[in-house]
């Protein structure tokens, strides 16, 4: 489900009570996408997004993924911030108000709210969906990958663009380089790197001093995180009634199912191979570690990487969809569903059956020590509450 908003920028100004811009239609796409990043902590205030509370990283490397101890998690662990799972969307053709925010964030279940400006405008000649987030809030609503990430976050902030690896591609953006980029204002902006976005259907983000200078649609949405326990049917029921009949919802965890089951895993597929990351999450479940959910899988690909959204190398060296070190990949990588030849640590069908092995090694396939196989996998048990809550979220959208 993608979700089509289109606003005209004099529109927005006299929403604004005056506001004047050189008039610009901005026609924003958001195609909301299951984010990685479950929530930890208490209600945030409406205007600010998460706050407060460390992550809680031990100083033991785990036999998985990244060591804790490693810059890529002393960095984010310096950031203060709460990890969080973008549940919902919520978006008004003339903005979200501050009215509107503050009680959406007061409904019951709401755990965070994070407000984010948007339009599309055109980057080195092509047309793009621009966020304009605030760096350290946005942050905590990102992959594992692109949130331990130290120098995107400071190229962010010093008002540089940065774009998926998708984007990136298809804009021909090199990092070092500054392009043309013109919406309200025809500038230049330097590319500050490729990543992965908690936010399909953004092709970059900027922070909000060039959000204002480009002309973005102020508060055009807001990202809305709820803990698993949640309805979110009646969440969404709920923030519909708050932001009237001309806002749109989308529950964002069904939308990430929907995006890995459309998401292939491979250029070059075997015969017989999942074709796609919903399909492998299943198979190598069921074949590599029988009584895990698949949705544990699931999770840790999507925290770890955003399904392969943003392979690495990590700043500690961790690699692929699954970001293994590649030292605990020479013990535990195999030739899952992957062609004939030494295990790729690239290859998500290698890496994702690889992951179920060391998981169910760890006592995964067991309800009683799923937590703790977790926790094998990365030492943190921040972590561990982040996979599991979001692997509960998959299952209750899963139909």
């Amino acid at each position: 489900m993608v979700l089509y908003i289109v606003l005209l920028l004099t529109q927005r100004c006299a929403a604004l009570g005056g506001w004047r811009r050189r008039g610009v239609r901005l026609s924003v796409v958001i195609a909301a996408a299951c984010a990685g990043l479950a929530a930890l902590a208490g209600p945030a205030s409406a205007g600010t997004g998460p706050s407060g509370g460390s992550f809680g990283f031990t100083n033991s490397p785990p036999p998985g993924v990244a060591a804790p101890g490693s810059p890529a998690a002393q960095s984010l662990a310096a950031s203060q911030r709460q990890l969080f799972v973008p549940d919902l969307i919520a978006a008004v053709p003339g903005g979200i108000t501050s009215s509107q925010l503050a009680a959406i964030s007061k409904l019951h279940g709401v755990q965070a709210v994070l407000p984010v400006d948007g339009g599309k405008v055109k980057v080195n000649g092509q047309n793009a969906n621009v966020l304009g987030v605030p760096p350290q809030a946005f942050r905590s609503w990102t992959p594992l990958s692109t949130a331990g990430s130290a120098k995107i976050w400071s190229n962010l902030g010093q008002g540089k663009l940065v774009s998926t690896t998708t984007a990136a591609r298809r804009l021909h953006l090199a990092a070092g380089h500054s392009y043309p980029v013109s919406a309200a204002v025809l500038t230049r902006l330097p590319f500050g790197g490729a990543t992965a976005l908690s936010v399909t259907g953004a092709d970059a983000i900027v922070d909000l001093t060039r959000s204002a200078q480009l002309g973005l649609a102020q508060n055009f949405a807001v990202l809305i995180s709820a803990p698993p326990s949640a309805s979110l049917p009646t969440l969404m029921a709920q923030v519909k009634s708050v932001i009237g009949k001309r806002g749109q919802v989308v529950n964002l965890v069904s939308y990430g199912l929907v995006t890995a089951s459309k998401t292939p895993v491979a250029t070059t597929i075997p015969a017989g191979a999942p074709a796609n990351y919903l399909n492998l999450f299943k198979a190598s479940a069921a074949k590599y570690c029988p009584g895990m959910s698949w949705t544990v899988l699931a999770a840790i690909g999507q925290i770890e990487s955003g399904d392969g959204a943003n392979n690495g190398p990590s700043s500690a060296g961790a690699l692929g969809p699954m970001q293994f070190m590649p030292g605990t990949w020479a013990e535990w990588g195999i030739n899952g569903f992957g062609p004939p030849g030494p295990p790729d640590i690239m290859n998500p069908l290698d890496a994702v059956p690889s992951a179920a092995r060391l998981l169910c090694a760890a006592g995964a396939g067991n309800p009683a020590t799923l937590s703790g196989a977790i926790f094998a996998y990365n030492h943190a048990t921040w972590y561990v509450a982040e996979v599991l809550a979001l692997a509960s979220e998959y299952a209750k959208n899963s139909g």
